[in-house]
């Protein structure tokens, strides 16, 4: 036996429930855009709009959860705000008035920022009562969700389903699910308590966020996100029209970019245990460049493909470290830190497509892939910021550098 106690055990799993079934819901969503653009009659021009409104009002739900957080218990937010995320996305599937659409995915919007904020505030503090590193299995469900969403949406399209027929049997299961799961999550105070392992199981005192101390952090995650919403968006456009792919090959980039980050992500924690957090950031970072070099050269779509794959491997590693690290830079204080870093997920996904078609239509699209892996190379320098002081977890199997959060 390793010396956690049942309910932490629990709540380890009933947390990855939630993150598999944001990644089913957030799939869904993504890959049937052009779906929701015919459904609701939205004009090119008009579409980037609808986009951008997603991720700017997560940033604003991620701000206010910092806030709520104070007076609610982050598994209160998130039993209530991903039931209302799923509703959210029938809702955006079910009407036909371009108003439905916007207040559809004005909740999206918020709740998601709100349940990508308390996941992963429950994520750090069960990290930090494990005293191992844990946080890379929670990101490696979401991307074993993301696969399975992008899978349903395949079949949607495939058999000519309508949205709300794709969406609403999704939401039915998910619902009942996510709710069932809530009742095992454990909040910091619980996790924190004898059983678990670590000297840091105790109650931290709090250390106020200083946005000068998160800020490196808070780039990091910016440029992780550049990086991930380039392949996401622009690897089918990448593959066919630069690399002359065929329109069905040019599909699978992302898929198996979304593959390669759940094996990555799969066995991330056993590197992080070995090595360290900022030995793996490191390597994710150098790994994401050398993909991004490959894919700005490649003289065919095969080795396109080959790149985006290096890609997976090494972007895969940095958000879920960065947030483990926020945690660890500021405990007592991990709540309000990792709400405000969210928000740079968002800022990540907001800039990261505009600037690549920007600079492939200006430039060249070969050009614009080198833009992305410089930011993601800068990562490089704030390395730093993941590492912790040596573990006294009382592990032999462990190494003194294991990743200490909180």
């Amino acid at each position: 036996m390793d010396g956690i106690d049942g309910r932490l055990r629990h709540g380890r799993a009933s947390l990855a429930v939630s993150f598999f079934a944001q990644g089913v819901v957030f799939a869904l969503l993504v890959t049937r855009i052009p779906a929701l653009q015919d459904r609701y009659g939205v004009s090119d021009g008009m579409l980037p709009l609808f986009l951008a409104a997603v991720p700017i009002l997560a940033g604003v739900g991620s701000v206010t959860t910092e806030h709520v957080l104070k007076r609610v218990r982050p598994s209160v937010v998130l039993r209530w705000v991903q039931p209302a995320v799923c509703l959210a996305l029938v809702g955006a599937g079910s009407g036909d008035r371009l108003w439905e659409l916007a207040v559809s995915l004005a909740v999206f919007g918020i709740c998601v920022g709100g349940l990508d904020a308390s996941m992963n505030v429950l994520g750090v503090s069960l990290q930090h009562a494990y005293g191992r590193s844990i946080m890379l299995g929670f990101h490696a469900t979401y991307s074993l969700g993301g696969i399975l969403g992008a899978s349903l949406a395949w079949v949607g399209a495939h058999w000519h389903l309508s949205l709300v027929v794709l969406y609403g049997p999704v939401a039915a299961v998910l619902i009942p699910v996510v709710l069932v799961a809530s009742r095992w999550y454990v909040d910091q105070e619980q996790g924190q308590v004898p059983g678990a392992k670590g000297e840091g199981a105790g109650t931290a005192a709090p250390v106020p966020v200083a946005m000068k101390l998160l800020l490196p952090l808070c780039m990091v995650m910016a440029f992780a996100y550049i990086g991930d919403s380039t392949v996401s968006n622009w690897s089918p456009k990448y593959l066919q029209d630069v690399l002359g792919s065929s329109d069905q090959l040019s599909t699978v980039p992302y898929n198996v970019y979304m593959v390669t980050t759940l094996l990555g992500r799969a066995l991330g924690d056993f590197g992080v245990r070995r090595f360290g957090a900022a030995a793996v950031v490191r390597a994710g970072s150098l790994l994401a460049m050398g993909g991004f070099a490959v894919v700005a050269a490649a003289p065919g779509a095969w080795v396109g493909i080959l790149g985006f794959t290096i890609l997976g491997f090494g972007l895969c590693v940095i958000v879920p470290q960065t947030f483990a690290a926020a945690g660890r830079l500021f405990p007592g204080a991990s709540d309000a830190a990792i709400a405000r870093l969210n928000v740079f997920n968002y800022v990540g996904f907001l800039i990261g497509s505009p600037l690549v078609g920007a600079l492939g239509d200006v430039w060249s699209y070969r050009g614009a892939m080198l833009v992305p892996m410089v930011l993601v190379g800068a990562t490089l320098l704030y390395a730093r910021s993941f590492d912790a002081d040596p573990a006294r977890y009382g592990v032999g199997h462990e190494r003194p550098r294991t990743a200490d959060v909180g």
